[in-house]
């Protein structure tokens, strides 16, 4: 290795430096520069992309992969990891950002390199890596390397003094380098003018001198050869023909040029390959003669060739490209690596073994979430060849489906032909999914029922998909019997055939259904059995699992077992977050900021009841925007808000009239709270008893629960005290066998004044008397103002140069803060000093929104 301490010191990250950019053309030296500067930092993740990291879900594995190497960390970003196996995971910011606020909370500081950066070229990975560089905490510093500058906001970066750039000029070598180079590397000993020669030849260019010192090895002429050599790109290519390729033995130079096909070498692939036995000693006799080939990790078992080397070898490849792509993808077929073998047969243009790998593993790969990668599959072949296979017409338009263009993938779905079942039954599922992401409910009910119908039992990987829309549709419809009974076949459905996604959607919508029946203990049964499931296919930490978290959070509150269920609902949110999914994360908002008010932190609870209003207007997320603005109109009536309540209860009522579905009741319930906060009680019976009828007729017990209650609270307003308690009563009788509590607690000591007067209640009366005034601040010493402020920034997510910036102080300064916290509030770790802060009801988090 050539030391280059001046290039170190800039690599080395400064104060506020999110990203060092190293960019020149090939072979100068970008990778071995970064190796080298790599050995004398303490923490640093590499990671060395190909073409096929333009797939999102497969870059940001493998970045993380990249932080966990680095950082030493092999929790890190486990969530974020799980999220990129679902197939409904739709927004890359949302995981990076999630990645981000992790790195954030760990103290120790980690490079990562992306080398070869030049390679990805999709917008969505680009979106990626500027997401990550602009929030970087300051525990980050990423270096990309590649070819070109990479298509980012460098210059507002660059403006801001967060970016460093290393290009062509500052990696060539000077004089002093290239002649360690051809002395201590090379091994060649050559006279002073002729190295101070080769270097103004080359112009420091790294490739250029280790090709001129491969050729010089036994030259008689090293004057002669260096005065003739060209550092032109196009002279060079010339030059590794004649004088480097064409001076290795026959053998050699076949097995270079068949194998230049592979980005990744390995002794036993090269053999299926070349159809030699020799492989891996030849890579490591190739390594050892410095020619072009690089190791790619410590045990000597995968190698690559210098790219501009490779580009070389496949310009001399002839009619064999195609059979040798065969090979290759035969051999990665037999080992497993069906992702590489399709790519080796789409190169062949082999389109009779492509289609027939791609049909093979798409279901492997939906199942893993690999959306991208399976469009980019099918959309590399022809046209005319995909038109002819209809199911893969109708795997492109489930891909479509899945990342967010209904329109194109319905139309792809109804071209296909409709004469065999399968194919009709896989189109109706398709068009099911579309109408359901139009908001056409009815179409996607029956398109749902249709494509069940259609579909063997054989098929379950397509018969959940169509099965957990018939039920997501009912539901969505507010038939609740018809989607329990939909569900409970979908989960049946999804485990007989392992598909493991649709069997977890299905399980944790149908446990919703059950709760919104009344039934909580059949839900609990059913998020247990989830849990189960989810343990046995080793996927605790997969992203299906937040609705697991937010249904038993909400189980638990009900029961009022609040310390558990904040957990889970603090757990749940973040796993919504991470995935996008607005349905969960609507819920677990709203069910956070339930909790949040029994717990008297009522700004806290209002701050988060509008990030759930938020999160569902921006999404568009008509039937989410009806659940946020519900417990909107109780929020703001529990805080004697009437104007905003009233507000709140508008919107409720715009999406009624709209036909949002699932508005209905809610909107009415909204306007009896309303009537009955302005002490219009009898209006507001007016509003309940239709309603009431109407919740019994679609078995909703628990809006049932909640309108027997209100009806008992108006009543005792009306001075109609006999019929107030036999209402409260009926919900009493009705509610003990499921153990409900905080339906009736959360309503407040109005409720509880009636409850002496209902038979059995003791359990609800003891629930109320723990209900009391909001717990003291207590701690060892008290806070300073500025801690406070330290705190408050800290709840909001803030890293230290953030919180710094914020307060005018020093990085420094804010760590003393931070030390000072821990102390005082008995924590080690941000996150700890958040949640103790919280169970104390602190003022700097209690007005946290």
């Amino acid at each position: 290795m050539v030391r280059r301490a001046r290039l170190a010191e800039r690599l080395d990250p400064g104060a506020g430096r999110r990203l060092t950019v190293v960019a020149a053309p090939a072979g100068y030296g970008k990778t071995t520069l970064l190796g080298t500067w790599a050995g004398t930092r303490e923490r640093v993740g590499w990671l060395t992309l190909d073409e096929r990291d333009n797939d999102p879900t497969r870059f940001l594995s493998s970045l993380i992969g990249a932080l966990r190497q680095g950082s030493g960390e092999g929790e890190l970003g486990q969530g974020v990891l799980a999220a990129l196996r679902s197939p409904d995971v739709r927004h890359p910011d949302a995981l990076i950002g999630a990645l981000v606020n992790e790195l954030a909370r760990r103290p120790s500081t980690v490079d990562v390199v992306l080398d070869d950066y030049h390679v990805i070229t999709g917008d969505a990975v680009h979106r990626v890596c500027a997401f990550l560089v602009e929030r970087a905490p300051e525990q980050l510093h990423v270096v990309l390397s590649g070819r070109v500058d990479p298509p980012l906001p460098l210059a507002r970066w660059r403006v801001r003094n967060e970016l460093v750039r290393l290009g062509a000029a500052d990696l060539a070598f000077t004089a002093s380098e290239a002649a360690a180079f051809v002395r201590d590397v090379m091994r060649l000993d050559l006279p002073r003018p002729d190295l101070m020669r080769l270097h103004e030849k080359t112009e420091g260019w790294a490739a250029g001198l280790q090709i001129a010192a491969l050729s010089l090895r036994g030259c008689a002429n090293s004057a002669g050869f260096v005065e003739s050599f060209s550092g032109r790109h196009r002279d060079v290519f010339d030059f590794l023909g004649e004088e480097v390729l064409d001076r290795q033995p026959a053998d050699a130079r076949r097995f270079l040029v068949e194998t230049s096909i592979l980005d990744h070498l390995s002794g036993p692939l090269c053999d299926a390959v070349t159809g030699r036995s020799d492989g891996q000693e030849t890579l490591e006799r190739l390594e050892r003669e410095n020619l072009f080939v690089v190791a790619l990790d410590d045990e000597r078992r995968w190698y690559r060739y210098h790219h501009l080397f490779a580009d070389f070898l496949r310009a001399r490849l002839g009619p064999e490209r195609g059979e040798l792509h065969v090979r290759a993808s035969r051999w990665c077929e037999a080992n497993g690596a069906l992702p590489d073998a399709i790519g080796h047969a789409i190169a062949a243009a082999d389109h009779d073994r492509a289609v027939d790998l791609i049909q093979r593993g798409t279901d492997d790969a939906w199942s893993r979430g690999e959306v991208p990668t399976v469009l980019g599959w099918i959309e590399a072949l022809p046209a005319d060849v995909v038109r002819d296979q209809p199911t893969l017409v109708l795997q492109q338009a489930l891909a479509l489906a899945l990342t967010g263009k209904p329109d194109r993938a319905e139309r792809l779905a109804a071209s296909v032909g409709c004469e065999e079942s399968v194919p009709a039954g896989f189109s109706a599922a398709v068009r099911s999914w579309c109408a359901r992401l139009r908001g056409d409910l009815p179409s996607a009910i029956d398109l749902a029922r249709q494509a069940l119908a259609l579909l063997p039992a054989d098929r379950g990987g397509l018969r959940v998909f169509a099965a957990d829309s018939l039920g997501d549709a009912l539901w969505s419809l507010g038939d609740l019997p018809a989607a329990e009974t939909a569900l409970a076949d979908a989960a049946a459905i999804g485990r007989d055939a392992g598909h493991v996604y649709g069997t977890l959607s299905a399980l944790t919508l149908l446990a919703r259904v059950q709760s919104e029946r009344g039934r909580l203990g059949r839900a609990h049964a059913t998020l247990l059995r989830a849990e189960r499931y989810v343990l046995q296919q080793d996927m605790e930490a997969s992203s299906a699992t937040a609705a697991i978290h937010l249904g038993l959070a909400a189980l638990r509150y009900e029961r009022d077992d609040l310390d558990a269920a904040e957990e889970a609902f603090r757990t749940g949110v973040e796993s919504a977050e991470r995935t996008g999914n607005v349905t969960d994360l609507t819920w677990g908002l709203v069910g956070l900021s339930r909790l949040e008010h029994a717990r008297h932190r009522t700004d806290a609870a209002l701050g988060t009841a509008a990030r759930a209003e938020r999160v569902a207007r921006d999404y568009g997320a008509n039937p989410e925007a009806v659940v946020a603005a519900a417990w909107m109109v109780r929020l703001r009536l529990r805080r004697s808000e009437l104007p905003e309540a009233a507000a709140a209860e508008q919107t409720l009522a715009r999406h009624t009239e709209a036909g949002t579905p699932g508005a209905e009741i809610p909107g009415r319930l909204a306007t009896a709270r309303l009537l009955h906060a302005r002490g219009r009680s009898r209006d507001a019976l007016d509003q309940l008893r239709p309603l009431r009828d109407a919740a019994q007729t679609a078995d909703r017990g628990r809006d049932l629960l909640e309108i027997l209650v209100l009806q008992a609270l108006a009543h005792a307003q009306a001075s109609m005290p006999d019929e107030a308690a036999a209402t409260l009563a009926d919900a009493f009788g009705r509610a003990a066998p499921e153990h409900y509590v905080r339906t009736f607690v959360d309503e407040g000591p109005a409720l509880a004044a009636l409850l002496p007067r209902v038979p059995g209640s003791e359990e609800l009366r003891a629930a109320f008397a723990r209900q009391a005034a909001p717990p003291q601040a207590a701690l060892v010493e008290p806070m300073t103002d500025r801690e406070s402020d330290v705190l408050r920034l800290l709840a909001v997510g803030k890293n230290n140069r953030e919180i710094a910036a914020e307060l005018f102080v020093s990085v420094g300064t804010v760590k003393t803060h931070l030390n000072n916290l821990y102390r005082k509030l008995g924590a080690h770790s941000r996150t700890q000093a958040v949640a103790r802060a919280r169970a104390l009801n602190l003022p700097s988090i209690s007005t946290f929104r």
